[in-house]
């Protein structure tokens, strides 16, 4: 397997990205990529906060996987900056190949650098083997999550 590149990602990245995320179940049902317009506003968002690392895997010219880290300013845990992943996808084609781990240790060397005391990540209750996954990184599913659509 060639060298792999763990980078920010670009606007071009974009339509890429999208269809990683879209390329399961769940995102399949929430995802438009035939629509690229909220993407790209999206991304300029995100592009413009220091404190978003949207970063891609790209090996050989190809981005093989993305994920989102933000870093988060607190007051809790005497002041404690924390770091928050999303959004975590590996292409189809580099499944099983250990990228998943890559990206993920690259996001926790990110959080460090970045002063970070805590990092934390939230999965589908659906993705059972995503939790597998997370566990054998060192992460412990220690809480739990609630969300409101909007």
């Amino acid at each position: 397997m060639s060298d792999l590149a763990i980078r920010r990602a670009t606007a071009a990245d974009v339509p890429v990205i999208v269809a990683m995320l879209a390329d399961d179940p769940l995102g399949a049902a929430r995802e438009t990529p035939d629509d690229p317009a909220p993407y790209e506003h999206a991304f300029a968002r995100i592009d413009a906060d220091p404190g978003q690392h949207l970063a891609v895997a790209e090996r050989d010219g190809r981005v093989v996987g993305t994920l989102h880290l933000t870093v988060i300013p607190g007051l809790s845990r005497r002041g404690a900056t924390r770091a928050l992943i999303e959004a975590v996808r590996v292409h189809r084609d580099e499944r099983g190949g250990g990228l998943g781990t890559q990206l993920i240790e690259w996001a926790v060397e990110e959080a460090r650098r970045q002063g970070c005391a805590v990092v934390q990540l939230t999965s589908d209750a659906t993705r059972t083997d995503a939790h597998r996954f997370y566990e054998r990184l060192g992460f412990a599913a220690s809480h739990v999550g609630f969300k409101r659509m909007l």
